[in-house]
């Protein structure tokens, strides 16, 4: 995996401000770059793969520990 370019903490946030924070931060970076998103929403496995899919991003990992999510998503073109 490529090294990341940008870590987001949106814990505490709940939806859909997680996804917004990470759609406005995202527009910097360049295709194929890595960010860093951490939330606890429960309601963010959901958005961010629905984000993923509606704008061309690739969610390359997903992970939960004690209701914390992370999420790592490559930037699409």
């Amino acid at each position: 995996m490529s090294e990341l370019a940008l870590t987001l903490d949106a814990s505490g946030l709940k939806c859909p401000l997680p996804v917004l924070k990470t759609r406005k931060a995202i527009k910097g970076l360049e295709p194929g770059q890595l960010i860093s998103v951490q939330s606890t929403d429960p309601a963010s496995p959901l958005d961010f793969k629905h984000f993923c899919n509606s704008g061309g991003h690739e969610l390359v990992s997903e992970a939960e520990l004690d209701g914390a999510f992370t999420f790592v998503i490559r930037k699409g073109a």
